[in-house]
């Protein structure tokens, strides 16, 4: 019978990290996606293509393709660079938990913020807000599900700094689509619910006696 080191409730926690685990290429991979919506929006402006009527059509099955298109699309120069320190900053911190999360996160927000603004918006939507509202949200609420006091810490700050933001969940400014925001932060709270009981499943599968008895 073979006998091995026996496991704190603390050892078999997934860690709960505040930076992600790799800063470089958390930082080249947001930066990147920033970079990118900046190529399009010239080559929109430069062209002219007006790329912002391929954003989401509300409850019409043409709009439909808007849902993969509108989060990369912006309306203007000043609305493109309102969304991007959140894009960086929020971008930045959501890869916490490493890349392939943070892009299960992300794919997350892209769809059920756009889905969401397709059965509710009111016209045309496009804008990365959605996405920022999602990572938002996400950071605000992940360290209440794995029960992370670094990660409720990073929180409380963020609302400090952030929190006016999420009022643009509610509607207001004609201009502006409140359910792109509702439904990324919506999303958001989603994606951190998912990830923390992704995490309690692994460290169940790891803890000692999962796999069954060990003879030798």
């Amino acid at each position: 019978m073979d006998t091995l080191p026996v496991e704190t409730s603390a050892e078999r926690r997934p860690v709960s990290r505040i930076l992600p685990p790799n800063p470089r290429q958390a930082a080249i991979v947001v930066a990147g996606f920033t970079v990118l919506l900046y190529l399009i929006e010239l080559i929109d402006r430069v062209l002219p293509a007006n790329l912002e009527h391929g954003g989401i059509v509300p409850r019409s099955v043409s709009g439909l393709d808007g849902l993969a298109w509108a989060p990369l699309l912006h309306t203007t120069w000043g609305h493109l660079l309102a969304n991007t320190l959140p894009v960086l900053v929020f971008g930045f911190l959501a890869m916490a938990g490493g890349l392939g999360q943070w892009t299960a996160v992300t794919l997350t927000i892209w769809v059920v913020s756009g889905v969401g603004v397709w059965l509710t918006g009111a016209g045309l939507t496009v804008g990365a807000s959605g996405l920022a509202f999602g990572w938002l949200a996400f950071l605000l609420v992940r360290g209440i599900f794995t029960r992370s006091l670094p990660q409720l810490a990073v929180a409380v700050a963020l609302f400090l700094f952030w929190g006016s933001m999420l009022l643009g969940v509610l509607p207001g400014n004609p201009g502006i689509s409140w359910q792109g925001h509702l439904f990324g932060a919506l999303a958001g709270v989603l994606a951190a619910w998912l990830v923390a009981v992704a995490g309690r499943r692994a460290a169940r599968a790891a803890a000692p006696g999962a796999g069954g008895d060990l003879a030798g």
